[in-house]
């Protein structure tokens, strides 16, 4: 007779998979409340106590560690030896292991306490499953509902192939490899071991997308099951599906509005390749908008806009006017999502919420090596004002705003803002002065810099960002400080009437 182990937390359709088996042949050999759940619903099972000959002790912590049951699983059908010793010792066979795990995942997000978390460790469950894993050519393992109906078919139809049975085993090392990571992720946290000896991280595929970055490039959507506060958070209410880099410049969105989460102004901010192309501050949805469009009226074509609020009708049918990606926002008034789903490839989404960061690091995978460091939380550290002319009120607001913009620019990067809008950006240059150069040349509706801020993510190697400034009519600048010619730079300002402040801290992003 054949016979499969069933001791599942996840109960669903395990009554109708169980009948089923019956109907096979199986002898179904259960555990606890699985046992219970079937023989309550008319399936023919026994209890594990009956192929053990020990009962279940210590609150049910040990019931199938024993060599009644792994041994059953893990004897070799085709070595005789194995054959002759389980005979030898009344071991009958078990051909199917049908496991689902303690619900440790759950039991850490509900917030129980950490000795309930540490009783939702399951010992046997995994033992079970990596032993029919092991003995893949001989036993078939269920870890997944989903299976099961699968299962049920073949076997109706002759049987599970070898490369059946290791595709579901496959599948099982990956169940016990994603548990074990989140136990070990748990502790981490529990004894407050932010950069372990041994990281351990999982993640689930959630998307395969329709390309990866370029045409030729396969791309997917991966998840982490622990993260808290994940920032693409969003519910989408209209449009196609999302891209590879639909999602990397969403993002890139969704940290800059972050930053001015707390803010008392509505945000307002286009991204375009992952970089902004312009940021404004505004009392509403529509004055943000305005300010963050008249910034760069050419880049933000086929870009994402992000605001901090709810849209309105009246920006509603500014947004419609232009050829854009994505719309994220917090909500959306009912006029005016109608009209935005007038544009039926316009993804429109809607943020669940946007909270401060709880992500532990920053990663970078680099082709069989991965960089982790601590996220870039820290504004400034310090607002030391280093020039004889002191910044007024109304520049010390737009250095902190600039500062907030710059800080999310790729290096090397300049920001130039005035009245909480952005006037002209250069990033992702190999040279200070090219970013502030590019910032100046692609300023082509040739906004005035008179009185404006230049934010700066690190500090000047010379005084020629200065007097390039000045020759603009920049009337503050804001930067790090800490090079070796920072004199340079004071007395380059004082000589051109410019106000120069000091934060400590660099703001590199690559």
């Amino acid at each position: 007779m054949k016979r499969a182990l069933i001791s599942v937390t996840d109960k669903t359709g395990v009554v109708e998979f169980g009948q089923k088996l019956n109907k096979l042949g199986y002898e179904i050999i259960s555990t606890g409340n699985t046992y219970k759940k079937l023989y309550e619903n008319g399936v023919n099972v026994i209890q594990v106590e009956e192929v053990t000959n020990f009962p279940e002790i210590l609150d049910g912590r040990v019931k199938t560690l024993n060599p009644y049951v792994h041994g059953g699983i893990l004897y070799r059908r085709d070595i005789q030896t194995h054959v002759d010793t389980v005979e030898e010792l009344n071991i009958n066979p078990i051909d199917i292991v049908v496991v689902s795990l303690y619900d440790f995942e759950g039991a850490v997000k509900s917030g129980k306490s950490q000795e309930e978390i540490v009783e939702n460790i399951d010992i046997g469950g995994p033992s079970m499953i990596r032993s029919a894993s092991k003995n893949y050519k001989d036993v078939t393992v269920i870890v997944d509902i989903d299976d099961y109906s699968m299962v049920v078919e073949k076997l109706e139809n002759g049987g599970l192939s070898l490369e059946d049975r290791r595709k579901l085993a496959y599948k099982a090392f990956s169940t016990t490899a994603r548990y074990d990571a989140l136990i070990s992720s748990y502790f981490a946290g529990v004894v407050g071991d932010k950069y372990p000896e041994i990281l351990n991280m999982t993640f689930e595929k959630e998307t395969e997308l329709r390309y990866g970055e370029n045409g030729h490039q396969r791309g997917f959507l991966y998840k982490q099951p622990n993260a808290q506060n994940p920032i693409l958070n969003y519910e989408q209410l209209n449009g196609k599906e999302l891209s590879f880099n639909n999602i990397n410049d969403l993002a890139g969105c969704l940290e800059f509005m972050r930053e001015f989460r707390d803010s008392d102004k509505v945000c307002a901010v286009a991204i375009k390749h992952a970089n902004a192309c312009g940021v404004g501050l505004g009392k509403d949805s529509l004055e943000a908008y305005t300010k963050c469009f008249e910034s760069d009226k050419v880049s933000i074509f086929g870009g994402i806009v992000g605001i901090t609020s709810t849209v309105d009708k009246e920006t509603a049918e500014m947004l419609k006017s232009i050829f854009l990606e994505i719309i994220v926002a917090y909500d959306f008034e009912p006029e005016a999502l109608e009209i935005l789903k007038t544009k039926k490839n316009l993804r429109v989404l809607r943020l669940k919420k946007i909270e401060e960061s709880k992500q532990p690091f920053d990663m970078k995978y680099l082709d069989g090596k991965l960089l982790l460091q601590d996220k870039d939380t820290v504004l400034t550290e310090k607002f030391e004002v280093v020039t004889a002319k002191q910044p007024t009120e109304a520049e010390i607001n737009d250095m902190d705003f600039g500062m907030k913009v710059v800080k999310n620019l790729k290096s090397n990067a300049i920001a130039i803002v005035k009245d909480g809008q952005t006037l002209a950006m250069g990033c992702g240059q190999t040279s200070r002065i090219w970013a502030l150069s590019n910032a100046i040349v692609n300023n082509k509706d040739e906004k005035s810099f008179e009185g404006a801020v230049l934010a700066s993510d690190a500090f000047f190697p010379f005084d020629d960002c200065v007097r390039l400034a000045a020759e603009y009519g920049i009337g503050a600048i804001v930067q790090p400080g800490g090079s070796i010619r920072d004199e340079d730079s004071i007395k380059a300002c004082d000589e051109l009437g410019i106000t120069m402040v000091f934060t400590g801290t660099r703001h590199f992003k690559h």
